[in-house]
């Protein structure tokens, strides 16, 4: 499947909204680093997890799954997206 094609195979809910494989894993990044720091991996959908590896978003260390340089700066990215505009 590439990036481009809709994800709604997997996640009929991303159907709904139309849109793509790419958009629906950066939009649950911050959701997944944040299970990923209180050690709850184990409510990350395995197959977002694949996804996050080949993209190079997350990487294994030492068994266990950590966010790689890149997906801390598409995460720094998302939120300055949602924080408030500054005045």
């Amino acid at each position: 499947m590439s990036l481009a094609q809709p994800y709604a195979q997997h996640h009929p809910a991303a159907a709904h909204a139309g849109l793509t494989r790419h958009e629906v894993l950066r939009d649950a990044l911050l959701d997944t680093v944040d299970l990923l720091q209180r050690r709850r991996a184990d409510l990350v959908d395995e197959t977002f997890i694949d996804n996050y590896v080949a993209l190079g978003w997350l990487e294994w260390h030492g068994g266990q799954l950590r966010v790689s340089a890149l997906g801390s700066t598409i995460c720094q990215q998302m939120s300055e997206r949602l924080s408030p505009l500054d005045s």
